[in-house]
């Protein structure tokens, strides 16, 4: 939600998806993140897809991923950010007014000169209703805060839109190594156990083989800014890696309608 000034974007979610109390969020990102490994890799990680819901759903799943930016956690300064809208209907992406994010652990700054420049862009607006009660960028910030030491959010919700449109918006923010970019995405939605599995693998495939043309909205609920990740990957030459691919059946759901999280590092 947007504060009475619209300078600052308050929590829709704390409370719900997450811990709302600092103390006892800061905590539950700690055990999530000692409980995955680090991969050993001198690689550069330039972006990342996790998944968006509970913590005690897709947490482990995303910790996963977020637990590989340690080794350069004091490189990143500016985190692009795009998930898909789950409340607003619209075409393009949707950037904010708001001048941060407020969070249990702090408040974020926006890159407002990043939002000014992609704004010139026809499929770019300022639509702060696509914020106000989105949970798919929110959730992850705690994980972005615990890992890294300071940095600029840069905040898209992505509506209804090509790949090639999302690719652009990445070109214009692609920077160099102060820049990350993570992509919130969940994978299949209420299949039961055994079709979940089945259906995230094959898309887990065309991740992996930066095939964005084999994902289709039933294959991931932001299949518009994973799919636009995955033509921005394709041109420049980043490889992808499968850290993570289970189901709220794995982690804390029943197996008869499960949603499916994966966790993909890009290196460049």
């Amino acid at each position: 939600m947007l504060s009475t000034n619209s300078l600052i974007r308050t929590p829709a979610v704390a409370g719900q998806f997450y811990p709302a109390e600092p103390a006892q969020l800061a905590n539950q990102i700690m055990d999530l993140l000692k409980s995955v490994k680090e991969r050993p890799s001198s690689a550069h990680v330039k972006a990342l897809i996790v998944p968006h819901a509970g913590f005690i759903y897709s947490g482990p799943i995303a910790a996963s991923a977020y637990q590989n930016l340690k080794q350069q956690s004091d490189q990143i300064h500016r985190v692009v950010l795009l998930g898909p809208s789950h409340r607003v209907g619209f075409h393009g992406i949707a950037t904010i007014s708001a001048n941060e994010y407020q969070m249990p652990q702090g408040n974020i700054k926006i890159d407002r000169s990043s939002l000014n420049m992609i704004e010139s862009l026809p499929q770019v607006q300022q639509l702060d209703k696509a914020h106000e009660f989105e949970h798919s960028l929110e959730v992850q910030l705690p994980f972005l805060q615990s890992i890294l030491n300071d940095f600029t959010l840069v905040p898209l919700v992505v509506g209804d839109c090509q790949a090639n449109q999302v690719a652009e918006v990445l070109e214009l923010l692609w920077g160099g190594d102060e820049t990350l970019i993570v992509i919130s995405s969940d994978l299949s939605h209420f299949n039961n156990y055994e079709v979940a599995c089945v259906q995230d693998q094959k898309t887990s495939d065309a991740i992996l083989s930066l095939a964005p043309e084999k994902i289709q909205h039933n294959d991931a609920c932001g299949r518009n800014p994973l799919n636009g990740l995955l033509v921005s990957a394709k041109k420049h030459n980043l490889e992808p890696d499968l850290i993570d691919l289970r189901n709220s059946g794995d982690t804390a759901g029943s197996h008869d309608r499960v949603v499916g999280y994966g966790a993909y590092l890009f290196y460049d």
